[in-house]
């Protein structure tokens, strides 16, 4: 496969809606693991997913824990674009996300895609 494919998945869903997230996870897990360079751009309630302990749980009876995920996704390389407006006005720490989590908007999201990437939304 060639690795130089991009993937981006947008998600504005947090734990409101947990087995939106899984999905998401899973989409991202995935192509981390298959060796695409990938990047999670998260707005809305999913910001609140970068707080270490908060994305934790099991979405529905056969769903893998949303630990595991996270940490797969982590291992594999894949790396998180977490909205600034969305972190204001949330009044969350950026400084104390999780690793591989940092501030950009929707310039830093384009500078990332550049040629293109295969995009997903959740």
């Amino acid at each position: 496969m060639n690795s130089a494919n991009k993937a981006a998945i947008s998600l504005t869903t947090g734990l409101e809606d947990a087995e939106k997230v899984t999905v998401a996870f899973l989409v991202a897990v995935g192509a981390a693991e298959s060796g695409r360079p990938t990047l999670m751009f998260l707005t809305k309630e999913a910001v609140r997913l970068m707080v270490p302990g908060v994305g934790v749980g099991t979405a529905c009876d056969g769903c893998p824990p949303l630990e595991e995920l996270m940490e797969r996704y982590t291992k594999a390389g894949g790396r998180y674009l977490v909205c600034p407006i969305c972190i204001k006005s949330k009044q969350l720490d950026a400084d104390n996300f999780i690793d591989g989590a940092e501030p950009g908007g929707t310039v830093q999201l384009w500078e990332w895609i550049g040629d293109g990437a295969t995009t997903f939304s959740y």
